[in-house]
């Protein structure tokens, strides 16, 4: 058996089953069961092994893995020798300050405080950047309960919603330290090869198509030029002509979030059979 791309995913979190859909999205076999460890697609020459997303930069920076899914967040925390190569649309979050309510936090009043985090690497970078001597206090999983309970005096955690902190009679203060989503990181020295290219590719296809749909429609002659202004597609829009004289049929890819608005304004110029069909994966 030729070697195999090794790719990391994580086995569980909120990162979990967004990157195995998108695996699955891109035609790559995914575990059943969740107690396995690590599954080969031969077919596709790829080797999935299911890791704690917070280990992951570690084993692709180590060189044990070529490939692997996780948190920008947990990349620059681990600082391990591994590189981003993609963000990949899922998994936001920002790392961000909290402390109780009404105390007028500021991120220079935290000089000298004790500070809970579970990402003592992150947050180490960002205050020695700005010259803030502060104890950190490393803390492995929920950090809300860390003031409540007398350890520290404030903390830094990745929120997506801020409920959980607000819940806790916390208040987010600062500016964001680290906006964070799903990325594809390799490790630094790593030589890609063609089932490389093949697995970005697809990637990249399977992204494309959740941005982009297909919209096909009728249009009289005398507008042709005003509704394929609205629809230029990637490249230009497909324009065939119809049985019926002086109409065409168009096709072109639009931006999903801007379907609607698009048929609208379709319908308005004078458009007709005005279609959006789903993508479920494409090559550009």
């Amino acid at each position: 058996m030729p070697d195999l791309l090794r790719v990391a995913v994580p086995n569980k979190g909120a990162l979990s089953e967004a990157a195995s859909s998108l695996l699955t999205e891109a035609g790559y076999r995914q575990r059943t069961d969740r107690k396995d460890l690590s599954l080969i697609d031969e077919a596709n020459g790829v080797e999935f092994f299911y890791l704690r997303p917070r280990d992951i930069a570690v084993y692709v920076g180590e060189g044990t893995l070529d490939i692997g899914i996780t948190g920008r967040d947990l990349l620059l925390d681990s600082e391990a020798d591994a590189a981003e190569i993609k963000g990949l649309g899922f998994g936001h979050s920002y790392f961000r300050f909290a402390a109780p309510k009404g105390s007028n936090n500021t991120i220079e009043g935290l000089a000298g405080k004790r500070i809970a985090t579970s990402y003592s690497g992150l947050l180490g970078a960002f205050l020695a950047e700005r010259g803030i001597n502060a104890h950190l206090i490393h803390l492995d999983g929920a950090v809300e309960s860390a003031i409540r309970l007398g350890v520290a005096d404030a903390i830094a955690d990745v929120v997506e919603t801020g409920t959980t902190l607000r819940r806790a009679g916390l208040e987010i203060f600062g500016d964001v330290m680290l906006e964070s989503e799903a990325v594809l990181v390799q490790r630094r020295d790593f030589v890609g090869n063609t089932t490389f290219d093949h697995f970005m590719r697809r990637i990249d296809g399977v992204q494309v198509a959740r941005s982009y749909v297909m919209v096909d429609y009728d249009v009289p002659a005398e507008v042709l030029d005003t509704a394929t202004a609205l629809t230029p597609g990637l490249e230009a829009p497909t324009i065939s002509p119809l049985s019926k004289g002086g109409w065409y049929a168009v096709r072109a890819m639009v931006p999903r979030t801007a379907v609607q608005g698009l048929m609208d304004q379709l319908w308005d110029v004078g458009a007709r059979a005005i279609l959006s069909t789903e993508l479920s994966a494409c090559r550009l």
